[in-house]
């Protein structure tokens, strides 16, 4: 009987450990969210003859400071279209947002990148307007006016387009230090 009473005490002494660790567990998933940002990215496609791409596009944000968070796929990362929307076509403007780790200070640049996979990797792109917000830090807003293709088979022959509005140089890597912030990856 009194080994019946301490197995019994253990296994509530477990059930309170275990019910201690989920509380813990879920208290650092919630305070890791508060500390992420939500960014929203406008990509208007152009309305040229065969501006639409099948190819996954990628994204890179840059703040004043040099640290910068990677998208290596916008539309599995945070496409809000309804489901069976065609991203990146003709004369689209298309919708994606996610959370990330919050830039230090707002967004000054971008990398807009293809894979130039799919049967048609070119793509036309208009601009790309990002917003971000988060519980820290002001609401930010940037248009990155774009209008060149992003293809191999037409100028500029480049499957990457930047947009730099930072003090500091992208290309050569001039300027301060980057760190990569990483984002989670979850759509909101």
């Amino acid at each position: 009987m009194e080994i019946e009473k301490k197995m019994g005490m253990r296994v509530k002494g477990h059930h309170h450990f275990f019910f201690f660790f989920a509380l813990l567990l879920s208290s650092a998933i919630i305070a890791h969210c508060e500390d992420d940002c939500v960014y929203t990215a406008y990509a208007r496609t152009g309305s040229i003859f065969k501006g639409g791409t099948d190819s996954i596009i990628s994204l890179t944000l840059y703040g004043a400071d040099g640290d910068f968070l990677e998208i290596s796929n916008l539309e599995s990362w945070g496409g809000l279209m309804e489901g069976d929307h065609n991203y990146f076509e003709r004369g689209n403007l298309d919708i994606f947002s996610g959370r990330g780790r919050c830039l230090r200070t707002p967004v000054c640049a971008m990398n807009l990148t293809s894979d130039g996979s799919g049967p048609h990797h070119g793509w036309y792109c208009n601009y790309v307007e990002v917003t971000s917000t988060g519980p820290h830090i002001s609401c930010a807003q940037q248009l990155f006016t774009v209008e060149q293709w992003i293809a191999r088979d037409a100028p500029p022959y480049e499957l990457t387009a930047i947009r730099n509005y930072c003090p500091y140089d992208l290309k050569n890597n001039r300027g301060l230090q980057h760190q990569q912030i990483p984002s989670d990856l979850t759509a909101m």
